[in-house]
């Protein structure tokens, strides 16, 4: 009996290549297995090209919800944005793909689990730490660190030799990733960081900016516990909540991020990120956190999601660290309930308004009238106090002057 194989399918030029190559090197059953969390079109046509190119059948789960409400949320939650730029949208998505390949692997019983993830890159990393903390057993495949093609013209020229139907041309070859998130794009002209991007070719979520509407929208957000819950007052899923809002972001060009980039294995590299509705969901979720945490929560909340997009990055979902921090934003966003509304023109997220039942602003203190809650007179001790350690300081330099020290 042939022994099995689950390959992480996407239908691009790299895992249309590789059923064949798994075929031919390891004479495996090929099982294509294509994890959606909101690809939306990329899906169209795809068992047809799975099994035109070897594989025994194609299993398409969709997983949309559950990478929302598990992966995105959480994110969103704790504020975590990779180098002040990336909002996690690969990142987010690999260790959920790599949750169902090792459920397939169990349920098919295959013994290995392959992926196209190249050997200079991050998502390597992220589907085997996952595989390796849920499946230590399973053996991996990565065909990148294996067989002899190195380019992703090769990669063409190895599927013809195949007679096997390539789904894009060397001219628009990008390396890309979509989700219900994000879109990225890698390859071409972008590994030349002083080229401007080609926007109006490579944008596919995002309006370019000199295409935008001459006219703002409004947008109306409610949250609870940090998650949002409303959009212009209509209560939707975390799925319907996110697809309008890429809509909405993406004709005001909302959300397009070109950064250079650390990766995991110690190179950079330069990608061009669309995410806008994500994008407006951190604005405004921020903006309610600057309103409903107190000075030390907010504070140390900042330093924690920088490590928590240490982890999403590097792909240590699956790991004590990154649940404890899930455990202590929770208890952060309890409080993070209310409205938020902003503004969208020519790419930029203006706040207009926001309103909690939990405000800690109150405008009886912050007022330059004089209320009964602050006395002007109280900022002079505490001034005193707060200057103390200085005062000593220029005292014994002083004192150390006039000795002629």
């Amino acid at each position: 009996m042939r022994k099995k194989v689950i390959l992480a399918y996407s239908g691009g030029l790299d895992t249309t290549t590789i059923i064949p190559w798994l075929k031919n090197t390891y004479d495996y059953d090929v099982i294509a297995v294509c994890v959606d969390v909101g690809q939306g079109t990329e899906l169209e046509g795809l068992e047809e090209r799975a099994l035109s190119s070897g594989a025994s059948k194609l299993i398409i789960e969709d997983v949309t919800d559950e990478f929302v409400e598990d992966f995105v949320w959480p994110a969103l939650k704790a504020d975590a944005v990779y180098e002040k730029k990336y909002l996690l949208g690969t990142s987010l998505a690999r260790p959920l793909i790599a949750k169902v390949l090792v459920k397939y692997a169990e349920l098919e019983g295959a013994d290995a689990i392959c992926h196209g993830a190249t050997g200079k890159g991050n998502d390597q990393v992220r589907f085997e730490l996952t595989i390796g903390a849920l499946a230590p057993q399973l053996k991996i495949i990565a065909p990148w660190r294996i067989w002899d093609i190195k380019s992703r013209e090769d990669a063409m020229d190895y599927c013809i030799l195949h007679d096997i139907k390539v789904p894009m041309t060397v001219s628009n070859s990008y390396s890309r990733d979509k989700n219900i998130l994000h879109m990225s794009h890698e390859g071409l002209e972008l590994e030349d960081p002083s080229l401007e991007p080609q926007y109006k070719k490579l944008l596919q979520m995002t309006t370019p900016i000199e295409d935008t509407p001459d006219e703002f929208e409004i947008v109306d957000l409610e949250f609870i516990e940090g998650i949002p819950t409303k959009l212009n007052g209509i209560a939707m899923s975390g799925r319907e909540l996110l697809s309008e809002l890429n809509i909405i972001g993406g004709r005001h060009g909302i959300g397009v991020v070109d950064l250079i980039e650390n990766r995991i294995v110690g190179m950079k590299s330069r990608g061009i990120y669309e995410t806008p509705g994500g994008s407006i969901l951190y604005k405004a979720h921020e903006e309610l956190e600057h309103m409903c945490l107190d000075r030390q929560t907010f504070g140390f909340k900042q330093q924690a999601a920088v490590k928590f997009a240490e982890l999403a990055y590097n792909g240590e979902w699956y790991t004590p660290l990154r649940e404890a921090l899930t455990a202590f934003v929770n208890e952060t966003q309890k409080t993070v309930t209310g409205t938020v509304q902003v503004k969208l023109y020519k790419g930029n997220i203006i706040l207009t308004g926001v309103a909690s039942p939990y405000s800690l602003y109150n405008a009886e203190i912050a007022s330059f009238t004089t209320g009964d809650l602050y006395d002007h007179k109280d900022a002079e001790g505490f001034i005193h106090l707060f200057g103390l350690p200085l005062k000593v300081r220029a005292l014994m330099r002083l004192s150390r002057e006039e000795k002629g020290e």
